[in-house]
């Protein structure tokens, strides 16, 4: 009991920044699927950029205002990259889940996937400790990876 509070009281001190980052080739459609979770609260801090600017992805006083927002930031902060090649990603929404928000995002006329190579920056500037989990997937084969800020490229091959 004791122990469970000292650690409560510990993850209050020291928060945890961590996303998870699916990419998945879905062979059939020709894309590349990308789904980010993010804790909203701190993709609203991201979206805010150092502004008095009101963010808020649960109840947003224009949804297509942070629709563009969102699209903005993911095309600076993640890049993706099929076979050597820099694909173009199309940000597709968004929505909240409990504490989380769900970023969807796709690159579409993908032919064949040999080797996906990321460079993801999501709140790297806001938080110092900010931690990355990415999966990738591609012909039924999973692979994942931890990125730590300032760690920002990860490549899976299959």
């Amino acid at each position: 009991m004791i122990e469970s509070l000292i650690s409560a009281f510990l993850l209050f001190i020291h928060p945890f920044y961590v996303s998870i980052t699916s990419v998945d080739y879905n062979e059939e459609a020709k894309r590349v699927e990308v789904s980010s979770r993010i804790f909203y609260d701190d993709l609203e801090v991201a979206l805010k950029g150092g502004t008095d600017r009101k963010i808020d992805l649960i109840k947003p006083a224009d949804r297509a205002e942070v629709d563009s927002l969102l699209a903005g930031y993911f095309r600076r902060y993640f890049r993706l990259g099929v076979d050597g090649k820099a694909v173009s990603l199309h940000y597709l929404g968004y929505e909240v889940e409990d504490d989380v928000a769900w970023c969807y995002l796709e690159a579409t006329d993908i032919a064949n996937v040999g080797i996906i190579s990321l460079d993801c920056r999501l709140l790297y500037e806001q938080f110092p400790g900010q931690s990355h989990i990415i999966h990738a997937t591609a012909r039924g084969k999973r692979q994942s990876t931890k990125l730590d800020n300032p760690e920002r490229y990860a490549t899976f091959r299959w």
